[in-house]
This record gives C-alpha cells, structure tokens and sequence, in this order.
C-alpha cells in the first residue's frame, strides 16, 4: 500500500503557546526523540524521553471526514507532525510499519484527544466537548522512529506492515 507525505509540521517552543496546531514546514529532520524543533506540551512535560510518542501522524482521510462533519480543521490543527495522504485510516493501528522515504516508523499508539484542542479558534471551550467526542479514534497516531531521516511534502509513503501483522497488498 503506498502514498505520500502531503505536509510536515513543527512548532517551536513558545512561551506561553502550547504543541498546536503545527505550522508547514519543507523539512522534517527526524530522530529517535521526534521531530527537530518541533515542542509539544504535554510529550514534554508529561512524557519525557518517551520514545513511543517521537512522531504524530495523522491521515487525510480523517481530516476530510472531520470537514464533511462540519469542523473546519485543517492539516497541522491536530498537532500532528506527518500528513499522509493516500493511506486509508484503517492501515494504521498498533504495529504498524511504514516507509517514508529513507525515514522507517513503527506506530505505536493511537493518540487521545484532548482539552489542549480547545486553543482552536473554531472549537473554544463552547465547543470543546463536542470536539473531542468527535474526535474519539480519529486523533492520529503515535510513532517511534525506526530508521531516522528527512522527510518532504511529497515523499513517498509505503505501509510495509499493517496493524493486523497481515503483509501489505
């Protein structure tokens, strides 16, 4: 199964702002720890070191369905790191491999939603609950880093093991 890498974002840390939404960036530098320069409150303060989280994924698919619903979300608002597109939802879970290029990641965890997304300018506190019930199981998805790397818009994406161990097609 194969796709690309529609969008890499990071934020730095700024005092006072929390991990999102993530700015577009050209390049994603990857390490073992995460992305380069990229700040997420809650891996930071919460999680440090914690390997299993280094990379936030999330597909265009859940994004297209979040608009269809009426949220006006938008890459990057889900602080996610790597936008993949043309990889269905369903490839990813736990176990899952995938080939970015030279960049090899194994998905870890699903990522919960939470009240940071309340710093969006469409969802507020009005709306927050309403978002995250939303939002259950279409948060994306935590990776470690297998392989480090560089990763660009348009970087080919390969699922080389899905969720299930079941091989590829």
């Amino acid at each position: 199964m194969t796709g690309s890498v529609a969008r890499v974002g990071v934020k730095p840390r700024t005092p006072g702002q929390r991990g999102l939404p993530k700015p577009a960036a050209t390049r994603l530098e990857i390490t073992t720890a995460g992305a380069t320069g990229d700040y997420n409150h809650y891996r930071t303060e919460q999680l440090p070191g914690d390997l299993d989280q280094a990379i936030l994924l999330l597909t265009e698919e859940v994004l297209e369905g979040l608009r269809a619903e009426g949220w006006p979300v938008e890459p990057g608002d889900l602080g996610e790191n790597v936008t993949l597109a043309g990889i269905p939802e369903s490839a990813l879970g736990p176990g899952a491999q995938l080939r970015l290029g030279d960049v090899v990641l194994e998905v870890s965890l699903a990522c919960d939603p939470c009240t940071e997304l309340y710093v969006l300018p469409y969802v507020g506190s009005e709306r927050g609950p309403a978002f995250i019930r939303t939002l259950s199981g279409r948060r994306g998805w935590y990776a470690r880093v297998v392989r480090e790397g560089s990763l660009t818009p348009g970087t080919p994406v390969e699922v080389t093991r899905r969720a299930s161990s079941a091989p590829a097609q």
